[in-house]
């Protein structure tokens, strides 16, 4: 239904009485009030209750398909709003502008709307979980529960009671998290941990939509989306027998590959300012950016530990910090060391880390960032910067920032 035309005097009682109800299933449906009986009162009191317009006796065909159409884009107008607050929400903890990360956004907001299997393939801490709740909230699922396990810390003789439940007994039943996710999203994370005995038993879950509780005779029937999530190659542990070859193709149906952090440098800044904003305010700290030492120092850094261990040293940093800016002494010691061998090394760089690329992008987001709190007067801009106008005027026009 997209639009209602709502005449005021019903056969059984008052349309001004049946609008609330309308409303009330449906708050954005556009609903036209029409009477014979017009009155300042009566339209003051269907515009109070939610009314898009009231439209009296007599009136002309055309005007009253002018309206139906005004109404009807309305609604549209809406449901565009809502899709777009909904993309964003979901794909607002997800930061990054490398080219690898835009293929990874693409390729979450394509999937997401499926109910296909969704496989998130990446090295620990790249975000696999932040990736996973992004495509639920994405999905048709969005308003079903999201379900976390994470597999490789739960004791063997535990799982499948975990996973599937069991039923009552003296000392009481447990629902599994199968049960738990039902009309919603499951994610599994070090899925290649599961014993094979397990793996038949997922298996047959993803393939009948049913399972029995541990100790159960009766089947629970379930509406589960499974994100599963490795850091490790499957098809090598398929082709050694510990993960069977039917069950990866059950997971894998699509599969998404995180980057590590050290393949996409010129996120760091970015990663790097959403973590200060996040613990400046949860710890109350008037913190604005990085010293250009310590950034240099957070770039030359190979991150083994990937986008989670760079944010450990950024909270870290932040409450551990005095002044506006934080430098590279409040970085760790091991952080501080890259920037020193990047310093002294005389070979290239790693292919695909481009450091001049990554600190003018590091240069640019500082300028946009200063500009946008200073509403674009240039003189204020640098002078939030410690720039001297010049200095400012040259960078903003080398970087590219004078046309935007």
């Amino acid at each position: 239904m997209d639009v209602v035309l709502l005449d005021v005097m019903l056969p059984d009682r008052s349309g001004l009485e049946l609008l609330p109800e309308l409303r009330q299933r449906d708050p954005d449906l556009p609903v036209v009030v029409i009477t014979a009986y017009s009155s300042i009162e009566s339209a003051i009191e269907a515009i109070r209750a939610g009314a898009f317009h009231y439209l009296p006796k007599p009136f002309k065909n055309d005007e009253v398909l002018h309206l139906i159409q005004r109404a009807a884009e309305h609604r549209r107008l809406l449901a565009e709003n809502l899709r777009l607050r909904n993309r964003l929400a979901g794909l607002a903890e997800i930061v990054g502008t490398s080219r690898a990360m835009r293929e990874v956004l693409e390729l979450v907001q394509r999937a997401a709307p499926a109910r296909s299997n969704i496989l998130i393939v990446g090295e620990p801490g790249t975000g696999k979980e932040l990736v996973a709740r992004s495509i639920h909230r994405l999905s048709p699922r969005r308003s079903g529960p999201f379900i976390p396990v994470h597999t490789g810390a739960i004791p063997e003789e535990l799982m499948e009671s975990t996973l599937f439940g069991q039923v009552e007994e003296p000392g009481g039943g447990q629902r599994g998290v199968f049960e738990s996710a039902d009309s919603g999203t499951l994610f599994l994370d070090e899925v290649g941990t599961l014993s094979l005995e397990i793996q038949a038993r997922l298996l047959g879950v993803i393939q009948e939509r049913e399972f029995h509780p541990v100790g159960g005779t009766v089947p629970v029937q379930v509406d589960v989306r499974i994100i599963a999530a490795t850091n490790v190659d499957l098809w090598s542990e398929v082709r050694d027998g510990s993960f069977r070859e039917d069950l990866y193709y059950r997971l894998n149906v699509i599969s998404i590959e995180l980057p590590p952090l050290r393949n996409r440098a010129e996120d760091i800044p970015l990663l790097a300012l959403h973590f200060l904003r996040i613990f400046a305010a949860e710890n109350e700290r008037h913190i604005e950016g990085f010293t250009p030492r310590a950034m240099e120092a957070l770039m030359a850094y190979p991150w083994p530990g990937n986008v989670r261990e760079l944010q450990n040293v950024v909270e870290r940093a932040v409450v551990l910090c005095k002044k506006d800016l934080i430098g590279e002494d409040l970085l760790p010691e091991t952080v501080r060391r890259g920037m020193a061998r990047t310093e002294s090394a005389t070979v290239l760089p790693p292919e695909g880390l481009d450091f001049r690329r990554a600190v003018e992008n590091y240069q640019r987001t500082l300028i946009a960032e200063a500009l946008r709190r200073t509403g674009g007067v240039q003189r204020q801009a640098a002078r939030l910067l410690r720039l001297s106008p010049t200095t400012f005027n040259e960078k903003v026009h080398r970087l590219g920032l004078a046309e935007e």
